[in-house]
């Protein structure tokens, strides 16, 4: 990691490195963005900067067609400074787009970091998010991630690490994702931060076919610190949202830490948690945990290992 320090010292400003940005277009026809970077820096500085590597955005856009994102990541550093930031790396994020087709994200991503500083910032390596809009058809996010860290540090931040997050978005499909994640770290420090480690999370919005998550976490870590934060490793969480259709989360958790630091926290490792939520099908969790630690600490805090829990 000497040369990517060496590296961030260098650059003043990045913006996008073999990255893919749509905003308020309209696009007929599939979207591919195919990246391997290696031993490099993209750093963003700035109020309202973003940085994005080997990564695709889609804002406020219709897209008919497939929407394809490939990155292969290697001892390289992408950081975004400064308030609303955000800090994409091997991710696809979607902000009030429609698309009617596939969305697949594959990265692999290996002694690299992540980090996203400043308020309302937003880390997001290896996952797929999505906030508003629709999706008819799958969407896809595989993830192998290696001696990398992911970090957001200020208020209302969030770090997701090979993880699926949706709010207030619509799919009609199914949604999987599948990560591999070891020797790695996934940290939000701040109040109401989320991490997510290998996991789905899903916030209002609704899916009309199946939700999977599959995750192999090995050797990590994954830490929220802050009042009000939550950490989720392994897990699938609901909250006001609507399924028509079977939920699957299947965790294999070995030698690694999911740790909640706040009043008001929750920490959940390999476990299936649905709050306000409405489920029209099965739901099943499969969750295999062994010399690892979920704890979370704090008044009113609440920690759940290999469990399923509706509310």
């Amino acid at each position: 990691m000497k040369k990517v320090a060496v590296a961030i010292a260098t650059v003043s400003l990045v913006v996008g490195f073999s990255s893919l940005t749509m905003a308020a277009s309209d696009i007929k026809g599939t979207l591919n963005n195919d990246a391997t970077v290696k031993e490099s820096a993209n750093v963003a500085i700035g109020k309202g900067a973003t940085a994005n590597m080997g990564s695709m955005a889609v804002k406020n856009s219709n897209v008919s067609g497939k929407v394809n994102n490939k990155a292969n990541i290697e001892k390289s550093a992408n950081v975004a400074i400064g308030e609303n930031v955000t800090a994409n790396m091997g991710a696809v994020t979607l902000q009030d787009a429609n698309v009617k087709g596939s969305i697949t994200n594959n990265a692999t991503v290996k002694e690299s970091a992540n980090v996203a500083i400043g308020k309302n910032t937003t880390a997001n390596m290896a996952s797929v998010t999505m906030k508003g809009g629709s999706v008819d058809g799958k969407v896809t996010n595989t993830a192998n991630i290696e001696k990398s860290a992911n970090v957001a540090i200020g208020e209302n931040t969030t770090a997701n690490m090979g993880s699926v997050t949706m709010q207030d978005g619509n799919v009609k499909g199914s949604i999987t994702n599948n990560a591999k994640i070891k020797e790695s770290a996934n940290v939000a420090i701040g109040k109401d931060t989320v991490a997510n480690m290998g996991s789905v999370t899903m916030r209002g919005g609704s899916v009309k076919g199946s939700v999977n998550n599959k995750a192999t976490i090995e050797k990590s870590a994954n830490v929220a610190i802050g009042e009000g934060t939550t950490a989720n490793m392994g897990s699938v969480t609901m909250d006001n949202a609507t399924v028509d259709g079977k939920v699957n989360n299947n965790a294999t958790v070995k030698e690694s830490a999911n740790v909640a630091i706040g009043k008001n926290t929750t920490a959940n490792m390999g476990s299936v948690t649905i709050k306000n939520a409405n489920v029209k099908g099965t739901i099943n969790n499969t969750a295999k945990i062994d010399k690892s630690a979920n704890v979370a600490i704090g008044e009113n805090s609440t920690a759940s290992m290999g469990s399923t829990t509706v509310e």
